[in-house]
């Protein structure tokens, strides 16, 4: 982490990733990007679903390939590179045939490190094999729930999941929310950790460092009046306006409360919920 001089409040309580001694190229790779509409928190009909975004500055969208659709070909790092779109950082990487592609940087890559996607893979950082062949105790990302639809699960900064055991073609993984779910062993996943862990650690500082990345300003529900908020209302500076606990701005139970539909078809491979 880098902390400037505070020559102004905002600096004085910023943090910032170093990011001259980590990224090796300033300028995506043309072929894998394009423009693409931010919906910043609208649905189909326009309304907002998601509040509290809007606005920012304009990004160019790189594809990344999650799938990993090139099996047995081996790939070298070109460049190790920013992505405004997500919280990790990625690497284009070169197969042995030519073709580039963007795929998210475990922690530990550079220029030059090598990856292969094989049921017959060694289990080294940044290779891609089926579950059943990691041993127990192993870190990994990028995994998939279903074979072929690409990897959905463990894909943020500093993020991995830990092999637990192998039982009856399933695969116990524990989650970062430290839920223990089992997964078809012959879904492939990453081996290692995920690239920028210190992305936890930074500071916005600023509100205009924030609305430049397309946050919008937060009201608290107790500043507001009761007919714009479950909190709002009082004399004076209160605490929440209501006897039943934290609620949403619609009235819903909030912190604590379980969320996930009872009915839902794939309950049966969560064997430990996550913690609160």
């Amino acid at each position: 982490m880098k902390r400037h001089s505070p020559t102004s409040p905002a600096r004085r309580q910023a943090d910032f990733i170093e990011w001259r001694t980590i990224l090796t190229r300033t300028e995506p790779e043309k072929s894998l990007t394009f423009g693409r509409q931010r919906h910043v928190g609208r649905n189909s009909a326009g309304r907002i679903t998601v509040r509290h975004k809007g606005g920012g500055v304009k990004r160019l969208w790189r594809d990344i390939d999650f799938r990993y659709d090139k099996i047995g070909i081996p790939a070298r790092v070109a460049s190790i590179e920013y992505d405004p779109n997500r919280t990790c950082l990625i690497a284009l990487i070169v197969y042995r045939d030519g073709e580039k592609r963007y795929v998210l940087a475990p922690h530990g890559w550079g220029v030059g490190s090598e990856m292969l996607v094989s049921d017959e893979a060694p289990v080294e950082v940044g290779n891609r094999l089926p579950l059943g062949r990691i041993p127990v105790g192993t870190a990994v990302f990028n995994v998939e729930l279903e074979r072929g639809r690409g990897a959905v699960l463990v894909r943020s900064a500093g993020s991995s999941a830990m092999v637990l055991a192998q039982e009856g073609g399933y695969t116990h993984l524990e989650l970062p929310s430290k839920e223990v779910r089992m997964i078809i062993s012959k879904n492939f996943a990453s081996i290692g950790a995920l690239s920028n862990p210190e992305h936890r650690f930074m500071t916005i500082g600023n509100a205009g460092r924030a609305r430049r990345m397309g946050i919008r300003p937060t009201v608290r529900g107790s500043a507001m009046n009761p007919v714009d908020h479950p909190h709002g209302g009082g004399e004076g500076r209160t605490q929440r306006g209501r006897r039943r606990g934290p609620a949403t701005p619609w009235g819903k139970p909030a912190r604590g409360v379980k969320t996930r539909d009872r009915k839902k078809q794939s309950s049966k491979y969560i064997l430990s919920r996550r913690k609160k």
